[in-house]
């Protein structure tokens, strides 16, 4: 295992012990910038909305955010790594 991936593993399992929703925000406002937890919460939309079947450019349309952003979402659907959003 590489160090990244020993990182990587060290946050997620920092983010399991949270316990609770209001001390996982806690956390996340603590690492993340205002704007990197925007960009989360965004790319959990897009992947709603594409799940929901609304089509990639109408989600870069009402999220306002470009196609790339959206097909980075659409790959990720595609791969099952988000099957139960």
């Amino acid at each position: 295992m590489n160090t990244e991936e020993q990182h990587l593993n060290a946050l997620i399992d920092y983010l399991l012990q949270a316990g609770s929703s209001d001390r996982l925000r806690s956390v996340l406002e603590g690492l993340l910038t205002p704007a990197e937890l925007h960009a989360i919460s965004q790319r959990l939309q897009i992947t709603r909305l594409l799940k929901a079947g609304v089509s990639q450019r109408e989600v870069a349309k009402r999220l306002g955010v470009g196609i790339a952003t959206v097909t980075r979402g659409s790959r990720a659907l595609q791969a099952g790594k988000l099957d139960n959003i």
